[in-house]
This record gives structure tokens, C-alpha cells and sequence, in this order.
């Protein structure tokens, strides 16, 4: 059976999905075969496996880092909010059932079988399995049966590590804290701390870490610098509420405005657009905020009609439409894609009680929502401009031409195992507008630059022959990441405290 290594954190966004990226790199690169785990992962941030399985980003991101490729087990427990007090419940990759957080709470003892599992799987596979908490062990109105902190870790008799975010000011709190609201034996499986997200002197902690660790017992593991501009896919859309989303850089020749949909989903599908020289990127939330837009891009989310309603009240819809007509470029990815069409219909209440809603009239086409998921790697030809993409697909609606046969945007060639010939999206008559349900499309290095390249001509400059590679600038991320991390952090510590031996040296 392999060992674990449990990394907790004292809140959300302390950096725990990171720190495991970088752990499943550097075991990588330490030889061993190395997982990433996940019991329960809340995010709207998700991918489609080989099988057709659905799991949090942040697991496939950790499984690319330990350069192995990602499964359902990895992620056994996906939830997915559809309003503030309920989300659709995803396991071993397909969906369950929605649940309020009422009824989850009380599946949670039925729900660690379906956990345990697909760790027992990953065990008999792998040497070493890096497994991440959610949120904070220290939740006293969540710890009975919990199956993501604590409570896994001593299903699985895994040592813990405890993660605190300096950045947010009060880390030696949060971490003593902690201590203090785990039982005497949670306290006992955590083995040491890690201090994240530090800038300045480290000099300057150094009665504050002695203080941890006399109050503790516990020592230290590192401090973590806080890592800057690292090009990995976000878990979720909280990175970009304030200062964690990426705010644009001016002076770039190429605008991309993005429409940051409350509850915006997937938008790791633009994040290729960073390694661009010559390409700025930014979310907006405003009508006004669309002025000096290139391309606007509306992406995917978990409830189409009601932040296709956001849309019409914040007056962002009119603002596109007007947009579109002064010759502007619209793209529409999942749910944007069904927001660009005439009507979205829900006749069996997936998303909502309303029964419809006006789209933005942009593209010829309705969607009626659907019970079944569809949840599908794909590649494709664009017939825009002939470049193949790549990427998947997740949604519950069903999109098609409203009146006369539509003009597609892509071919369909593969979907997951199967050749196909089959049509996805569609495009205007002027091809300035158009949707597609395929997610990644811009990973796709020659149809980022071609669709870059139109962006470009339209403004009157020379098309550009970039030579960036997505895969490449994931790699190099990795690679920085797991440096970084070695460097701060005493492995050879935390190996030792979990048992960890016969390694090989980098």
C-alpha cells in the first residue's frame, strides 16, 4: 500500500492545492509514483478525464505535475454549486444528485465508502499518494462525518501537515487556533507546520516561528515565498474576486475582455491566452469595462439562465449586442455559447424554476437543458480557419438551429474513444460571433495564434508568429513550482515524518 502525505490548511486559499502540485513534481522527480488525492473537492473549475469522468481541476492540474494521467479516483467527490445553498453532487466522475448542504451533510456517511474506494485503488497503484483536506479541519460544525481533514486522515492513518496563509495577516493565530479545536489525537497526526505565502525578511519571523513551535511542540517545516505570476490552472472562481484575478497590463496591442459571470465556471479555458507577449487579458463585470475590447469572451457556468438574467440587469447584455453590431468579436464557450442563441429552455428545472430565457440574439440557435450530462474528451477541426483543437466537453443542454440549418464552427472528429463526424457550435454569416461546447479550444497552440492573428490584422498590425507552447509554459511552471518549494521547505523532513524512505536523489 502506498504512503500518504496529508496536506491541511487553516482556511480556504491558504494555498493547499499549490503546495500539492509542487509535492507530486518533486516526489516525481525524486522517483516515485506519485498521486494526487482529493475526497471532496467544491469547485466550479472542473475536467473531463479519458473515461468521461468529471474531477476538480486542481486534481488534474497535481496528476499533469506528477506526470501521470488523471482519473476519477483522484477526485471521487465533486460538488459543484448551483445556487448558495445547493450543488449538483458528482461521484467517480458522474453526476449523483443535487443536494442542498443539509442533505450532503447527511450523505457524507454513505458518501465515504464511495471515498475509500478510490483511495484503495490509487494505493495498490502508486508508491506515495499527496492528498489535500478542504477548507479547515477546525470547522466544529462540520466535523462529524467528515471525509475530507481530519476525518479521512484517520480512516487512512495519514500524517497531516497544517498549512497557514501569512499573507492574510494572523498565521501564528490561525495555526495555534487550529491546535486548539483538534482532538488529542488529530493533534497528535499533525507532524508539522508550513508557513505560505511569505514576502519580505524571513529574518523577521523568527521569534514568531520559535513561539509556533515551543506552543506546539511542532516544528516548522518552511517558510514558502509567495510565488508570483505562476501559470497553473485557478481551482476556482475565487481568484478572481479583488486582487488574486489576473488585472491586465496595458500597453499590450491585443485586448481580451472576459465577462466574469457570478457563477462563472471553467475559466481556465482562456488562461493560455497569459503566455501571449503581445495579449492582455482581463475580467469585467461593468458595460462600461467592455470599451477598447478586441474580443469579448463569455465563458461557461453552472446556472446559464440566471447569470444570463445578470447579464440583461447589469446591462452587460445590451452592451454586447451593441458591441457585436459595431463589428466587434463575440465568442461564447459552454454556457456562453447557449447565452449568444435566441432562447434557453429549462422544462425540467435543472438550473432553475423559471422555464426560459431571452438569449442575446447573436446566434441563430436555441438550447433546452437537459437531465443528462455530457461529459467527453473531443478534438476537432474549426472551419473557420482549419485548425484542429482539442479539449472537452460538459453541459446539460442541447443547442441547435432555430429556424434554418446553422453554420457550425467546428467538426467534431473524436469523442473520447469514437471517430465521429459531427457538427459543434455555430457561427455568424460574418464570422465575428461565435460559441462552441468545446472547453480548452485555446490550449491549441495554432488556433490561439490564428484566432490572435485575426485579432490583429482587424487592429492593422502584421500578423505575429508566436512560438509559445502551452504544454511547454505548464511544464516550465511545474518545474519553477517544485524549485521554489524545494528550496523553502525541508523535504527530507517531511519525508521522514511520513515514512517515506528509499528514495532516489534528484
Amino acid at each position: 500500500m502506498a504512503k500518504s502525505i496529508m496536506f491541511q490548511g487553516t482556511g480556504s486559499s491558504v494555498g493547499k492545492s499549490l503546495l500539492v502540485t509542487a509535492l507530486c513534481r518533486i516526489l516525481k522527480e525524486d522517483g516515485f509514483k506519485v498521486a494526487p488525492f482529493k475526497s471532496q473537492n467544491m469547485a466550479l473549475n472542473s475536467f473531463v478525464t479519458k473515461s468521461g469522468g468529471e474531477i476538480g481541476r486542481a486534481q488534474a492540474t497535481q496528476a499533469e505535475s506528477a506526470g501521470i494521467e488523471p482519473t476519477v479516483d483522484m477526485n471521487p467527490i465533486l460538488l459543484k454549486p448551483t445556487s448558495d445553498k445547493g450543488s449538483q453532487v458528482i461521484i467517480h466522475g458522474r453526476v449523483y444528485d443535487n443536494m442542498s448542504a443539509s442533505e450532503y451533510h447527511a450523505f457524507k456517511k454513505e458518501a465515504v465508502g464511495f471515498v475509500l474506494e478510490s483511495y484503495k485503488r490509487l494505493s495498490g497503484e502508486y508508491d506515495v499518494i499527496v492528498i489535500e483536506g478542504a477548507g479547515s479541519p477546525a470547522e466544529i460544525n462540520l466535523r462529524d462525518n467528515d471525509i475530507a481533514n481530519m476525518g479521512l486522515a484517520e480512516l487512512i492513518d495519514s500524517p497531516v501537515f497544517l498549512i497557514g496563509d501569512i499573507d492574510r495577516g494572523g498565521v501564528f493565530a490561525s495555526l495555534v487556533g487550529t491546535m486548539e479545536l483538534l482532538s488529542n489525537s488529530e493533534q497528535d497526526r499533525v507532524k508539522g507546520f508550513i508557513i505560505n505565502k511569505f514576502r519580505g525578511d524571513k529574518n523577521l519571523l523568527k521569534t514568531g516561528l520559535e513561539f509556533l513551535e515551543g506552543r506546539t511542540n511542532k516544528p516548522v517545516l518552511g517558510v514558502v515565498p509567495y510565488i508570483k505570476d505562476i501559470l497553473l490552472p485557478e481551482e476556482d472562481g475565487v481568484v478572481l474576486e479583488g486582487k488574486g484575478q489576473w488585472p491586465g497590463v496595458k500597453g499590450k496591442q491585443i485586448n481580451i475582455t472576459v465577462v466574469k459571470l457570478p457563477r462563472i465556471s471553467n475559466f481556465t479555458d482562456l488562461d493560455a491566452f497569459k503566455i501571449e507577449p503581445d495579449v492582455d487579458l482581463k475580467y469585467v463585470s461593468s458595460p462600461a469595462e467592455l470599451e477598447g475590447a478586441d474580443a469579448v469572451i463569455i465563458p461557461g457556468t453552472k446556472n446559464t439562465i440566471e447569470d444570463l438574467q445578470w447579464l440583461w440587469d447589469r446591462g452587460i447584455a445590451e452592451a454586447v449586442i451593441n458591441y457585436a453590431k459595431r463589428g466587434g468579436m463575440v465568442i461564447g464557450i459552454c454556457g456562453g455559447y447557449q447565452m449568444l442563441g435566441l432562447k434557453i429552455s429549462d422544462p425540467y428545472k435543472i438550473e432553475t424554476d423559471k422555464g426560459e430565457a431571452e438569449g442575446l440574439g447573436l446566434l441563430p440557435v436555441e438550447t433546452v437543458l437537459e437531465k443528462d450530462k455530457v461529459t467527453v474528451q473531443a478534438e476537432a477541426v474549426s472551419l473557420m480557419d482549419g485548425m484542429r483543437v482539442s479539449g472537452y466537453e460538459i453541459h446539460m443542454g442541447r443547442t441547435g438551429g432555430a429556424v434554418n440549418k446553422i453554420n457550425p464552427a467546428f467538426k467534431i472528429v473524436k469523442r473520447g474513444k469514437e471517430r465521429v463526424n459531427t457538427e459543434d457550435g455555430a457561427v455568424s454569416i460574418d464570422g465575428r460571433v461565435f460559441g462552441t461546447y468545446i472547453h480548452g479550444l485555446f490550449d491549441s497552440d495554432e488556433f490561439r495564434q490564428s484566432f490572435i492573428n485575426r485579432l490583429r490584422v482587424k487592429k492593422g498590425f502584421s500578423p505575429s508568429y508566436s512560438k509559445s507552447r502551452h504544454s511547454e509554459a505548464k511544464e516550465e511552471a511545474f518545474d519553477r513550482l517544485a524549485t521554489i518549494v524545494r528550496e523553502s521547505l525541508d523535504i527530507e523532513r517531511i519525508y521522514e515524518l511520513a515514512g517515506i524512505y528509499n528514495r532516489v536523489s534528484p
